[in-house]
C-alpha cells in the first residue's frame, strides 16, 4: 500500500504543479472543473445514490458550476454560502455521532454542492488574481504542510485522540504539528511577498485558520465515509482512494483562504 501511495504521489504531484504553472487560465479552470465534477460523482456514492441518480447529480453540479462561472454576483454568494456551511460543518463533526441524524441524504446532496462548487471557484479565481500563482502555491503548500506536519507530529508525539468517533487515527499532537507547519508557511510567504509587519502577522493568522479549516475538510469526509461504511471515496488513485480523498482538505481551505486574502489582508 505504501509503495502504491508513493508511486501515485510521484505521478500526481508533477501533474498538479504542471497544471498550476503551465496551463493557460481557461484551460486550468476546465481541468480543475473536471476534477471537481469527478468529486461530485464520488459524493453521489457517499449519498448512496443509484448509478442513474449519480449522473443526474453530476449534471446538477455542472449546471451550478457554470452559473457560478458566468453569472455576475453568483461568485460572492457561493463564497459566503461556503463560509456559512463550514461553520455548520464544524458543529456536525464535533458533535458526531449525535449529529448523524442531521445528515440525511437531501442535506448531504446540498452539502456536496456547497463543498465542491465554491472551492472550484476559489481556486480558479485565486490563480487569476494578482500574484495568483504565488498565492495558489501558498494555498497548496498550506494544505500539504498541514497534512505532512500532522503525520510527522502524530507519528512522533501523538497520544491524545482528536475526534476518535470520526477519525481514530488523528491526534491532538498531530493537528498541532500541522498548524505549526501552516504558521511557518505563512511566515515564509510573507517574507517572499515583502509584506509589512501588520500584513505579515495577518497572513500568518490566516494561514493558521486555513490549516484549521483544512483539517475540518478532512474530518467531514471521514465522517461521511464512516456513515457510508466505506474506507475510501473511490478507487481511481491507487493507494490514495478517490479524488475526494485527495481534495477534501482543499475544498474547505480554498474558500476560507480566498475570502481572507481579498476581504481581510488585501494581499
Amino acid at each position: 500500500m505504501l509503495k502504491q501511495r508513493v508511486l501515485t504521489a510521484l505521478v500526481l504531484a508533477p501533474l498538479a504543479l504542471a497544471a498550476v504553472f503551465l496551463l493557460p487560465q481557461a484551460a486550468f479552470e476546465i481541468v480543475l472543473a473536471v476534477v471537481f465534477l469527478y468529486g461530485s460523482w464520488e459524493w453521489g456514492n457517499l449519498c448512496r445514490l443509484s448509478l442513474f441518480s449519480r449522473f443526474v447529480y453530476l449534471a446538477l453540479h455542472a449546471v451550478v458550476l457554470t452559473v457560478v462561472a458566468f453569472v455576475p454576483g453568483s461568485q460572492s454568494v457561493a463564497i459566503v454560502l461556503a463560509l456559512l456551511f463550514w461553520s455548520v460543518a464544524l458543529l456536525l463533526v464535533k458533535g458526531y455521532p449525535a449529529t448523524a441524524g442531521y445528515s440525511r441524504v437531501p442535506f448531504r446532496l446540498m452539502m456536496g454542492l456547497l463543498v465542491l462548487v465554491p472551492a472550484w471557484y476559489a481556486v480558479s479565481a485565486l490563480r487569476a488574481g494578482e500574484n495568483g500563482l504565488t498565492l495558489l502555491l501558498m494555498l497548496l503548500v498550506l494544505v500539504w504542510g498541514a497534512d505532512i506536519g500532522a503525520y510527522v507530529a502524530g507519528k512522533t508525539w501523538g497520544r491524545r485522540k482528536l475526534l476518535p468517533a470520526v477519525s481514530p487515527g488523528k491526534t491532538l499532537e498531530g493537528a498541532a504539528g500541522g498548524l505549526v507547519a501552516c504558521v511557518l508557511t505563512g511566515f515564509g510567504f510573507a517574507v517572499w511577498l515583502e509584506l509589512s509587519l501588520i500584513a505579515s502577522v495577518t497572513l500568518m493568522l490566516l494561514s493558521l485558520l486555513t490549516g484549521m479549516v483544512s483539517v475540518l475538510g478532512d474530518l467531514l469526509e471521514s465522517m461521511l465515509k464512516r456513515e457510508r461504511g466505506i474506507k475510501d471515496s473511490g478507487q481511481l488513485l491507487p493507494g490514495h482512494g478517490g479524488v475526494l480523498d485527495r481534495i477534501d482538505s482543499l475544498t474547505a481551505a480554498a474558500p476560507v483562504f480566498f475570502a481572507g486574502l481579498y476581504f481581510v489582508t488585501g494581499v
